[in-house]
Protein backbone atom coordinates (compact mmCIF):
# COMPACT_ATOMS: atom_id res chain seq x y z
CA UNK A 1 0.00 0.00 0.00
CA UNK A 2 1.29 3.58 -0.80
CA UNK A 3 1.42 6.52 1.24
CA UNK A 4 -0.38 8.48 -0.84
CA UNK A 5 -3.93 6.09 -0.31
CA UNK A 6 -3.25 5.21 3.74
CA UNK A 7 -5.91 8.52 4.15
CA UNK A 8 -8.67 6.10 2.21
CA UNK A 9 -8.29 3.69 4.84
CA UNK A 10 -11.55 3.20 7.27
CA UNK A 11 -10.37 3.20 11.01
CA UNK A 12 -10.67 -0.77 11.48
CA UNK A 13 -8.65 -1.30 8.11
CA UNK A 14 -5.77 0.97 9.38
CA UNK A 15 -5.89 -0.96 12.41
CA UNK A 16 -5.51 -4.04 10.70
CA UNK A 17 -2.88 -2.67 8.42
CA UNK A 18 -0.27 -1.64 11.16
CA UNK A 19 -0.98 -4.85 12.52
CA UNK A 20 0.37 -6.34 9.45
CA UNK A 21 3.20 -4.06 9.13
CA UNK A 22 1.72 -2.87 5.95
CA UNK A 23 3.00 0.82 7.43
CA UNK A 24 4.20 2.50 10.39
CA UNK A 25 1.96 4.41 12.57
CA UNK A 26 3.98 7.34 11.77
CA UNK A 27 3.57 6.55 7.80
CA UNK A 28 -0.17 7.00 8.26
CA UNK A 29 -0.16 9.95 10.73
CA UNK A 30 2.19 11.94 8.30
CA UNK A 31 -0.26 11.32 5.16
CA UNK A 32 -2.89 12.67 7.52
CA UNK A 33 -0.95 15.73 8.20
CA UNK A 34 -0.35 16.04 4.57
CA UNK A 35 -4.21 15.86 4.00
CA UNK A 36 -4.53 18.33 6.20
CA UNK A 37 -2.57 21.16 4.60
CA UNK A 38 -4.22 20.50 1.18
CA UNK A 39 -7.98 20.91 2.82
CA UNK A 40 -7.20 23.90 5.23
CA UNK A 41 -9.50 25.49 2.82
CA UNK A 42 -12.14 23.71 4.71
CA UNK A 43 -11.28 25.78 7.68
CA UNK A 44 -12.45 22.41 9.76
CA UNK A 45 -9.43 22.71 11.70
CA UNK A 46 -8.54 25.48 14.65
CA UNK A 47 -5.45 24.00 16.08
CA UNK A 48 -3.33 21.45 14.14
CA UNK A 49 -0.66 19.44 16.52
CA UNK A 50 1.57 17.91 13.69
CA UNK A 51 4.25 17.67 15.94
CA UNK A 52 2.71 16.07 19.17
CA UNK A 53 0.97 13.69 16.74
CA UNK A 54 4.44 12.62 15.35
CA UNK A 55 5.61 12.14 18.37
CA UNK A 56 2.62 10.32 19.44
CA UNK A 57 2.80 7.82 16.60
CA UNK A 58 6.40 7.58 16.88
CA UNK A 59 5.41 5.83 20.68
CA UNK A 60 2.81 4.10 19.27
CA UNK A 61 5.20 2.17 16.34
CA UNK A 62 7.25 1.39 19.69
CA UNK A 63 4.70 -0.41 21.30
CA UNK A 64 3.36 -2.31 18.09
CA UNK A 65 7.10 -3.51 17.55
CA UNK A 66 6.47 -4.47 21.70
CA UNK A 67 3.31 -6.03 20.95
CA UNK A 68 1.58 -3.94 23.50
CA UNK A 69 -0.80 -2.02 21.35
CA UNK A 70 -3.93 -0.41 22.21
CA UNK A 71 -7.13 -1.08 20.28
CA UNK A 72 -6.54 2.36 18.77
CA UNK A 73 -2.57 2.38 18.76
CA UNK A 74 -1.45 5.02 16.22
CA UNK A 75 -4.35 5.51 14.63
CA UNK A 76 -4.60 9.63 13.69
CA UNK A 77 -7.99 11.42 14.97
CA UNK A 78 -9.60 14.96 15.24
CA UNK A 79 -10.76 16.06 18.47
CA UNK A 80 -14.27 18.11 18.92
CA UNK A 81 -12.65 21.39 20.25
CA UNK A 82 -14.89 21.22 23.51
CA UNK A 83 -12.64 18.55 24.84
CA UNK A 84 -10.45 19.84 27.36
CA UNK A 85 -7.13 18.58 25.74
CA UNK A 86 -4.05 19.15 28.61
CA UNK A 87 -1.88 21.67 26.54
CA UNK A 88 -3.39 22.17 24.18
CA UNK A 89 -5.53 25.22 23.34
CA UNK A 90 -9.11 24.44 23.74
CA UNK A 91 -11.52 27.59 22.47
CA UNK A 92 -14.88 25.89 22.17
CA UNK A 93 -15.16 27.77 18.91
CA UNK A 94 -15.59 31.24 21.11
CA UNK A 95 -13.87 34.26 21.41
CA UNK A 96 -14.52 34.26 24.90
CA UNK A 97 -12.00 31.17 25.50
CA UNK A 98 -9.55 32.19 22.39
CA UNK A 99 -6.63 31.63 25.24
CA UNK A 100 -7.80 28.81 27.24
CA UNK A 101 -4.95 25.68 27.73
CA UNK A 102 -6.57 23.35 29.75
CA UNK A 103 -4.16 22.54 32.86
CA UNK A 104 -6.07 18.93 32.50
CA UNK A 105 -7.56 15.85 30.32
CA UNK A 106 -11.04 15.20 29.09
CA UNK A 107 -12.11 11.25 30.45
CA UNK A 108 -12.83 10.68 26.99
CA UNK A 109 -10.36 12.16 25.02
CA UNK A 110 -8.07 10.35 28.52
CA UNK A 111 -9.71 7.28 27.42
CA UNK A 112 -8.23 7.33 23.55
CA UNK A 113 -4.92 8.12 24.72
CA UNK A 114 -4.58 5.20 26.68
CA UNK A 115 -5.76 3.03 23.74
CA UNK A 116 -2.90 4.51 21.82
CA UNK A 117 -4.52 6.93 19.42
CA UNK A 118 -2.84 9.72 18.05
CA UNK A 119 -4.66 13.69 17.75
CA UNK A 120 -3.96 15.22 14.35
CA UNK A 121 -5.70 18.53 16.50
CA UNK A 122 -8.86 20.44 17.78
CA UNK A 123 -11.83 20.83 15.10
CA UNK A 124 -14.12 23.70 14.58
CA UNK A 125 -17.62 24.01 15.85
CA UNK A 126 -20.81 26.06 16.74
CA UNK A 127 -19.51 28.42 19.64
CA UNK A 128 -20.24 26.45 22.68
CA UNK A 129 -21.73 23.70 20.67
CA UNK A 130 -25.16 26.23 19.98
CA UNK A 131 -25.91 25.85 16.32
CA UNK A 132 -26.82 23.25 13.56
CA UNK A 133 -24.61 24.95 10.87
CA UNK A 134 -20.82 25.62 11.66
CA UNK A 135 -21.66 28.76 11.41
CA UNK A 136 -21.30 30.19 14.87
CA UNK A 137 -17.78 29.76 15.52
CA UNK A 138 -15.06 32.64 15.95
CA UNK A 139 -13.15 31.19 13.63
CA UNK A 140 -14.99 31.15 10.49
CA UNK A 141 -17.32 29.01 9.11
CA UNK A 142 -16.58 25.42 8.63
CA UNK A 143 -17.11 23.93 4.73
CA UNK A 144 -18.27 20.55 3.96
CA UNK A 145 -16.19 18.87 1.15
CA UNK A 146 -19.22 17.27 -0.48
CA UNK A 147 -20.49 19.60 -3.91
CA UNK A 148 -23.67 19.56 -5.78
CA UNK A 149 -23.20 18.03 -8.98
CA UNK A 150 -24.62 20.52 -10.79
CA UNK A 151 -23.53 24.10 -8.71
CA UNK A 152 -20.37 22.69 -7.59
CA UNK A 153 -19.36 26.17 -7.00
CA UNK A 154 -21.71 26.30 -4.04
CA UNK A 155 -20.04 25.97 -0.62
CA UNK A 156 -22.07 23.42 1.73
CA UNK A 157 -22.76 23.21 5.13
CA UNK A 158 -21.05 20.32 6.90
CA UNK A 159 -23.74 20.17 10.07
CA UNK A 160 -23.24 21.42 13.28
CA UNK A 161 -22.62 21.92 15.98
CA UNK A 162 -19.49 19.15 15.11
CA UNK A 163 -19.28 20.40 11.44
CA UNK A 164 -15.52 20.44 11.64
CA UNK A 165 -15.41 16.93 13.26
CA UNK A 166 -17.62 15.50 9.92
CA UNK A 167 -15.59 17.72 7.64
CA UNK A 168 -12.64 16.53 8.76
CA UNK A 169 -13.22 13.08 8.52
CA UNK A 170 -15.39 13.10 5.15
CA UNK A 171 -12.40 14.89 3.86
CA UNK A 172 -10.36 12.33 4.83
CA UNK A 173 -8.45 14.75 7.29
CA UNK A 174 -8.74 12.01 9.85
CA UNK A 175 -9.91 8.22 10.69
CA UNK A 176 -12.77 8.91 13.09
CA UNK A 177 -13.25 12.17 15.52
CA UNK A 178 -14.96 12.98 18.66
CA UNK A 179 -18.11 14.93 18.67
CA UNK A 180 -20.74 15.64 20.76
CA UNK A 181 -24.82 15.66 20.67
CA UNK A 182 -27.01 17.96 22.73
CA UNK A 183 -29.80 17.75 20.15
CA UNK A 184 -29.09 16.29 17.59
CA UNK A 185 -25.33 17.42 16.67
CA UNK A 186 -23.74 14.24 15.81
CA UNK A 187 -26.24 12.73 14.18
CA UNK A 188 -27.29 15.92 12.05
CA UNK A 189 -23.39 16.35 10.89
CA UNK A 190 -23.29 12.88 10.08
CA UNK A 191 -26.08 12.59 7.69
CA UNK A 192 -25.04 15.95 5.40
CA UNK A 193 -21.76 14.52 5.02
CA UNK A 194 -22.46 11.08 4.60
CA UNK A 195 -20.89 9.44 7.44
CA UNK A 196 -22.21 7.31 10.81
CA UNK A 197 -22.92 9.27 13.54
CA UNK A 198 -24.13 7.90 16.96
CA UNK A 199 -25.29 9.67 20.12
CA UNK A 200 -25.01 7.45 23.07
CA UNK A 201 -26.98 6.78 25.98
CA UNK A 202 -26.72 9.83 28.44
CA UNK A 203 -24.57 8.68 30.79
CA UNK A 204 -22.76 6.36 29.08
CA UNK A 205 -19.56 8.48 27.83
CA UNK A 206 -18.36 10.42 31.14
CA UNK A 207 -19.22 14.40 30.12
CA UNK A 208 -15.64 15.20 33.07
CA UNK A 209 -13.60 18.11 30.55
CA UNK A 210 -15.96 18.66 27.91
CA UNK A 211 -17.13 22.53 27.92
CA UNK A 212 -20.85 22.30 28.63
CA UNK A 213 -23.71 23.56 26.72
CA UNK A 214 -26.86 21.81 28.18
CA UNK A 215 -25.74 19.48 30.88
CA UNK A 216 -28.51 17.07 30.94
CA UNK A 217 -28.87 16.47 27.32
CA UNK A 218 -24.69 17.01 26.32
CA UNK A 219 -23.44 13.63 25.48
CA UNK A 220 -20.24 12.38 23.79
CA UNK A 221 -20.18 10.05 20.55
CA UNK A 222 -18.00 9.17 17.46
CA UNK A 223 -18.04 10.25 13.68
CA UNK A 224 -16.75 7.79 11.64
CA UNK A 225 -16.59 6.16 7.91
CA UNK A 226 -18.38 2.69 8.91
CA UNK A 227 -20.46 1.31 11.71
CA UNK A 228 -17.66 -1.10 12.70
CA UNK A 229 -15.36 2.39 13.21
CA UNK A 230 -18.06 3.59 15.41
CA UNK A 231 -18.10 0.74 17.41
CA UNK A 232 -14.07 0.73 17.86
CA UNK A 233 -14.46 4.58 19.37
CA UNK A 234 -17.51 3.97 21.37
CA UNK A 235 -15.61 1.12 22.91
CA UNK A 236 -12.94 3.03 24.04
CA UNK A 237 -14.65 6.53 24.89
CA UNK A 238 -17.67 4.89 27.12
CA UNK A 239 -16.97 4.08 30.86
CA UNK A 240 -18.00 4.37 33.98
CA UNK A 241 -15.94 7.74 35.55
CA UNK A 242 -16.44 8.25 39.13
CA UNK A 243 -15.30 11.79 38.91
CA UNK A 244 -18.45 12.43 36.78
CA UNK A 245 -21.79 11.97 38.47
CA UNK A 246 -23.98 11.30 35.90
CA UNK A 247 -21.82 8.27 34.47
CA UNK A 248 -23.34 5.58 34.03
CA UNK A 249 -21.66 2.46 36.61
CA UNK A 250 -22.41 -0.17 33.42
CA UNK A 251 -20.09 -2.76 32.36
CA UNK A 252 -18.86 -1.47 28.26
CA UNK A 253 -19.01 -4.75 25.98
CA UNK A 254 -16.61 -4.80 23.30
CA UNK A 255 -19.47 -3.54 20.64
CA UNK A 256 -17.05 -4.21 17.64
CA UNK A 257 -16.22 -7.73 18.23
CA UNK A 258 -19.97 -8.45 19.15
CA UNK A 259 -20.74 -7.01 15.85
CA UNK A 260 -23.29 -8.66 13.59
CA UNK A 261 -25.48 -7.35 10.89
CA UNK A 262 -28.59 -9.90 12.12
CA UNK A 263 -32.02 -8.21 11.84
CA UNK A 264 -34.11 -11.70 12.12
CA UNK A 265 -36.63 -10.78 14.34
CA UNK A 266 -36.48 -7.77 15.31
CA UNK A 267 -39.47 -5.46 15.33
CA UNK A 268 -38.94 -1.98 14.00
CA UNK A 269 -41.38 0.80 14.41
CA UNK A 270 -41.85 3.70 11.78
CA UNK A 271 -43.54 6.48 13.86
CA UNK A 272 -46.12 8.35 12.19
CA UNK A 273 -45.01 11.56 13.38
CA UNK A 274 -41.72 11.70 12.38
CA UNK A 275 -42.87 11.10 8.37
CA UNK A 276 -45.84 13.99 8.87
CA UNK A 277 -44.72 17.18 6.13
CA UNK A 278 -41.66 14.74 4.76
CA UNK A 279 -40.44 15.39 1.26
CA UNK A 280 -40.81 12.79 -1.66
CA UNK A 281 -36.89 12.30 -1.04
CA UNK A 282 -36.86 11.92 2.41
CA UNK A 283 -39.94 9.57 2.22
CA UNK A 284 -38.37 7.38 -0.21
CA UNK A 285 -35.75 6.43 1.95
CA UNK A 286 -37.25 5.28 5.06
CA UNK A 287 -39.58 3.57 2.15
CA UNK A 288 -36.20 2.16 1.32
CA UNK A 289 -34.96 1.24 4.93
CA UNK A 290 -37.88 -0.15 5.93
CA UNK A 291 -37.88 -3.06 2.79
CA UNK A 292 -34.23 -3.06 4.17
CA UNK A 293 -35.05 -4.16 7.10
CA UNK A 294 -37.75 -6.37 5.70
CA UNK A 295 -35.46 -8.40 3.74
CA UNK A 296 -32.89 -8.86 6.58
CA UNK A 297 -35.93 -10.43 8.70
CA UNK A 298 -36.81 -7.75 10.47
CA UNK A 299 -40.85 -6.80 10.88
CA UNK A 300 -42.40 -3.40 10.39
CA UNK A 301 -44.82 -1.98 12.93
CA UNK A 302 -46.48 1.66 12.37
CA UNK A 303 -46.19 2.97 15.60
CA UNK A 304 -47.34 6.67 17.54
CA UNK A 305 -45.48 8.81 19.84
CA UNK A 306 -48.05 11.76 20.28
CA UNK A 307 -45.71 13.83 22.26
CA UNK A 308 -43.64 14.45 19.39
CA UNK A 309 -44.86 17.37 18.41
CA UNK A 310 -43.93 19.09 21.77
CA UNK A 311 -40.22 17.96 21.46
CA UNK A 312 -38.65 21.25 19.49
CA UNK A 313 -40.38 23.35 21.90
CA UNK A 314 -39.63 22.18 25.22
CA UNK A 315 -36.09 21.33 23.74
CA UNK A 316 -35.48 25.39 23.52
CA UNK A 317 -36.73 25.82 26.69
CA UNK A 318 -34.64 23.45 28.52
CA UNK A 319 -31.60 23.47 26.70
CA UNK A 320 -31.31 27.57 26.62
CA UNK A 321 -32.06 27.37 30.43
CA UNK A 322 -29.36 25.27 31.05
CA UNK A 323 -26.62 26.62 28.96
CA UNK A 324 -27.96 30.33 30.70
CA UNK A 325 -26.42 28.54 33.71
CA UNK A 326 -23.80 26.85 32.58
CA UNK A 327 -22.41 29.91 30.60
CA UNK A 328 -22.70 32.39 33.67
CA UNK A 329 -18.98 30.97 34.73
CA UNK A 330 -17.43 33.25 31.90
CA UNK A 331 -16.91 36.34 33.74
CA UNK A 332 -13.83 37.49 32.73
CA UNK A 333 -12.42 36.91 35.97
CA UNK A 334 -10.66 33.65 36.29
CA UNK A 335 -9.57 32.21 33.04
CA UNK A 336 -10.59 33.03 28.91
CA UNK A 337 -11.13 36.94 27.62
CA UNK A 338 -10.91 39.53 29.72
CA UNK A 339 -12.42 43.24 28.71
CA UNK A 340 -11.64 46.01 31.56
CA UNK A 341 -14.65 48.43 32.83
CA UNK A 342 -14.50 51.23 35.34
CA UNK A 343 -16.51 48.46 37.99
CA UNK A 344 -16.56 45.05 38.81
CA UNK A 345 -20.25 44.94 37.07
CA UNK A 346 -19.03 46.88 33.60
CA UNK A 347 -16.11 44.51 33.60
CA UNK A 348 -18.88 41.50 33.14
CA UNK A 349 -21.06 43.14 31.07
CA UNK A 350 -17.96 43.83 28.54
CA UNK A 351 -16.39 41.05 28.76
CA UNK A 352 -19.61 39.23 28.34
CA UNK A 353 -20.89 41.17 25.15
CA UNK A 354 -17.43 41.08 23.51
CA UNK A 355 -17.18 37.48 24.39
CA UNK A 356 -19.92 35.24 22.98
CA UNK A 357 -21.50 35.54 19.24
CA UNK A 358 -24.95 36.77 18.48
CA UNK A 359 -26.22 33.05 19.09
CA UNK A 360 -24.74 32.47 22.12
CA UNK A 361 -26.50 35.78 23.74
CA UNK A 362 -29.66 34.84 21.94
CA UNK A 363 -29.68 31.44 23.76
CA UNK A 364 -28.27 33.04 27.17
CA UNK A 365 -31.11 35.51 26.89
CA UNK A 366 -33.74 33.05 26.57
CA UNK A 367 -32.67 30.92 29.00
CA UNK A 368 -32.29 33.92 31.82
CA UNK A 369 -35.54 34.94 30.43
CA UNK A 370 -37.11 31.30 31.37
CA UNK A 371 -35.73 30.89 34.66
CA UNK A 372 -36.57 34.38 36.07
CA UNK A 373 -39.31 35.15 38.64
CA UNK A 374 -42.94 34.82 37.51
CA UNK A 375 -41.63 32.52 34.51
CA UNK A 376 -39.93 29.50 35.96
CA UNK A 377 -43.29 27.91 36.27
CA UNK A 378 -44.63 28.89 32.78
CA UNK A 379 -41.86 27.87 30.70
CA UNK A 380 -38.89 25.78 32.44
CA UNK A 381 -41.52 23.50 34.90
CA UNK A 382 -43.58 23.02 31.98
CA UNK A 383 -41.12 22.14 29.80
CA UNK A 384 -39.68 19.52 32.41
CA UNK A 385 -43.02 17.83 32.20
CA UNK A 386 -43.45 18.08 29.22
CA UNK A 387 -40.12 15.90 28.85
CA UNK A 388 -41.09 13.49 31.27
CA UNK A 389 -44.38 13.24 29.43
CA UNK A 390 -41.73 12.54 26.23
CA UNK A 391 -40.10 9.77 27.80
CA UNK A 392 -42.73 8.11 29.04
CA UNK A 393 -43.61 7.89 25.16
CA UNK A 394 -40.76 5.98 24.47
CA UNK A 395 -40.68 3.82 27.18
CA UNK A 396 -43.98 2.75 26.58
CA UNK A 397 -43.35 2.06 22.72
CA UNK A 398 -40.26 -0.13 23.76
CA UNK A 399 -42.55 -2.48 25.29
CA UNK A 400 -44.07 -3.17 21.29
CA UNK A 401 -41.06 -2.69 19.24
CA UNK A 402 -36.84 -3.42 19.50
CA UNK A 403 -36.33 0.04 17.58
CA UNK A 404 -37.36 2.68 15.59
CA UNK A 405 -36.40 3.89 12.01
CA UNK A 406 -36.97 7.35 11.20
CA UNK A 407 -35.17 10.16 8.80
CA UNK A 408 -32.32 12.05 10.72
CA UNK A 409 -32.93 15.16 8.73
CA UNK A 410 -35.89 16.55 6.55
CA UNK A 411 -33.28 16.90 3.44
CA UNK A 412 -29.26 17.21 2.81
CA UNK A 413 -27.30 19.79 3.22
CA UNK A 414 -27.78 23.19 2.08
CA UNK A 415 -25.59 25.91 0.77
CA UNK A 416 -24.28 28.43 3.06
CA UNK A 417 -25.37 31.40 1.39
CA UNK A 418 -28.70 29.71 1.30
CA UNK A 419 -28.77 29.03 5.24
CA UNK A 420 -32.11 30.16 6.68
CA UNK A 421 -31.71 33.78 8.50
CA UNK A 422 -34.64 32.97 10.64
CA UNK A 423 -33.48 31.32 13.90
CA UNK A 424 -36.37 29.57 14.60
CA UNK A 425 -35.73 27.75 10.69
CA UNK A 426 -32.78 26.54 11.84
CA UNK A 427 -33.95 25.19 15.21
CA UNK A 428 -36.33 22.99 13.06
CA UNK A 429 -33.19 21.49 11.91
CA UNK A 430 -33.14 19.31 14.87
CA UNK A 431 -36.76 18.41 14.43
CA UNK A 432 -36.43 14.37 14.16
CA UNK A 433 -33.08 14.29 16.71
CA UNK A 434 -34.12 16.31 20.06
CA UNK A 435 -36.62 13.97 21.32
CA UNK A 436 -33.30 11.24 21.52
CA UNK A 437 -31.76 13.45 23.78
CA UNK A 438 -35.09 14.56 25.98
CA UNK A 439 -35.59 10.70 26.38
CA UNK A 440 -31.60 10.16 27.07
CA UNK A 441 -32.11 7.36 24.66
CA UNK A 442 -29.04 6.43 21.67
CA UNK A 443 -29.61 6.97 18.05
CA UNK A 444 -27.49 6.12 15.05
CA UNK A 445 -27.17 8.02 11.87
CA UNK A 446 -26.60 6.04 8.69
CA UNK A 447 -25.93 7.37 5.34
CA UNK A 448 -28.76 5.61 2.68
CA UNK A 449 -27.90 7.25 -0.43
CA UNK A 450 -27.51 10.47 -2.64
CA UNK A 451 -30.65 12.76 -3.47
CA UNK A 452 -30.97 14.47 -6.78
CA UNK A 453 -28.18 17.12 -6.55
CA UNK A 454 -25.57 14.15 -5.45
CA UNK A 455 -25.86 15.00 -1.56
CA UNK A 456 -25.87 12.35 1.18
CA UNK A 457 -29.38 11.46 2.82
CA UNK A 458 -29.52 9.69 5.86
CA UNK A 459 -31.99 7.33 8.01
CA UNK A 460 -31.62 7.25 11.98
CA UNK A 461 -32.51 3.84 13.92
CA UNK A 462 -33.28 4.69 17.90
CA UNK A 463 -33.01 2.53 20.78
CA UNK A 464 -34.06 2.13 24.45
CA UNK A 465 -31.99 2.70 27.11
CA UNK A 466 -28.17 0.99 26.66
CA UNK A 467 -29.57 -0.60 23.35
CA UNK A 468 -25.89 0.33 22.00
CA UNK A 469 -25.09 -2.98 21.08
CA UNK A 470 -28.88 -3.83 19.05
CA UNK A 471 -28.63 -0.05 17.66
CA UNK A 472 -25.00 -0.95 15.96
CA UNK A 473 -25.97 -4.58 14.73
CA UNK A 474 -29.19 -3.32 13.32
CA UNK A 475 -27.30 -0.74 11.66
CA UNK A 476 -24.65 -2.44 10.36
CA UNK A 477 -27.51 -4.21 8.78
CA UNK A 478 -28.91 -1.10 7.20
CA UNK A 479 -24.60 -0.01 5.88
CA UNK A 480 -24.88 -3.46 4.44
CA UNK A 481 -27.76 -3.09 2.29
CA UNK A 482 -27.30 0.82 1.73
CA UNK A 483 -23.44 -0.27 0.21
CA UNK A 484 -22.92 4.05 0.40
CA UNK A 485 -19.09 3.50 1.16
CA UNK A 486 -19.13 1.92 -2.14
CA UNK A 487 -20.65 4.82 -3.68
CA UNK A 488 -18.51 6.64 -2.29
CA UNK A 489 -15.24 5.29 -3.02
CA UNK A 490 -16.38 5.25 -6.67
CA UNK A 491 -17.54 9.23 -6.50
CA UNK A 492 -13.86 9.80 -5.18
CA UNK A 493 -11.74 7.65 -8.09
CA UNK A 494 -14.26 9.75 -10.41
CA UNK A 495 -13.26 12.76 -9.06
Amino acid sequence: MTKTNLTELTLVEAKEGLARKEFTAVELTQAFIDEMEKNRHLNAYITETPDLALEQAKASDARLAAGQAGKLEGLPLAIKDLYCTTGVLTTASSKMLHNFTPPYESTVTQNLWNQGAVMLGKVAMDEFAMGSSNTTSYYGNVISPWKEKDRPEKQLCPGGSSGGSAAAVAARMALAATASDTGGSIRQPAAFTGLIGIKPTYGLCSRRGMIAYASSLDQAGPLTHTVHDAALMLEVMAGHDPLDSTSLPVEIPSYSSLLQSDLKGVKIGIPKEYLDGLNDEMMAEVNKGIEWAKSQGATIHHVSLPMTKYALPTYYVISPAEASSNLARYDGVRYGLRVEGSTLDNLYENTRRDGFGAEVRRRILIGTYVLSAGYYDAYYLKAQRVRTLIQQDFEQIFKEVDLLLTPTTPGSAFALDEKPTDPVQMYLQDVYTVTVNLANLPGIAIPSGLDKKGLPLSLQLIGPRLSEQRLLNAALALEECAGFSTLVKDLRKAA
